[in-house]
């Protein structure tokens, strides 16, 4: 398990002496290496002498994010490609598990930021008694931008209808004027989740 980016031969062995890290996509259950076929989700592990050997005073967390062989989990979902680049497609608590399938957040909110009356999105889990989860959108609309008639939560769903798979389409939209977030302008997803729990 484990593999270096690929380099030209002469810069290889730089690159494995400067970084000192391996780095693969493992199936976070088995840990073994998902396929290298840039579509087979994952969890992205790495081990060398420069990654964490844990959390300070905290064998609980270091006992969750780090296996027996020494792999640090590192909690972002990623695909493998053919010529061994590794794509991050997410958060492994942002994954949204809906009937059996893995929806990575962002590339649902990637689609919301396509619709140009879009401003923020995040795209959090719902919990729902069918499907177990489904997406729930959080969007703020431009402002100024000449919109004569803001959007309709039916609408933002039919705009991701045409460009998603069904199962990928929020069941859920919620307009906000502005979306939470920290000191550094991250959207503090936790909070959506909680206001997403609380609908359901």
């Amino acid at each position: 398990m484990g593999l270096d980016l690929p380099l030209e031969e002469e810069e290889q062995d730089r690159s494995k002496a400067r970084q000192g890290v391996k780095t693969d996509v493992v199936n976070p259950e088995t840990g073994e290496s998902v396929k290298r076929d840039g579509v087979s989700l994952g969890e992205v592990v790495l081990r060398g002498g420069c990654v964490t050997v844990g959390y300070f005073k905290d064998k609980e967390s270091t006992r969750r994010c780090i296996s027996d062989n020494g792999w640090f989990y590192t909690g972002d979902i990623a695909v493998m490609h053919v010529d061994g680049y590794v794509e991050i497609k997410d958060r492994s608590k942002d994954v949204i598990i809906s009937g059996g399938e893995n929806i990575c957040s962002a590339e649902v909110e990637s689609v919301l930021y396509s619709n140009t009356a879009v401003n923020e999105a995040a795209v959090v889990a719902r919990p729902d008694k069918f499907w177990g989860e489904t997406p729930c959108a959080f969007v703020s609309l431009k402002r100024d931008q000449g919109l004569t008639e803001k959007p309709t939560e039916k609408e933002i769903i039919e705009y991701c209808r045409a460009r998603l798979p069904r199962y990928m389409v929020p069941r859920k939209v919620v307009f906000s004027e502005e979306l939470p977030k920290t000191s550094t302008g991250k959207i503090q997803k936790y909070l959506l989740r909680e206001i997403a729990k609380s609908m359901s």
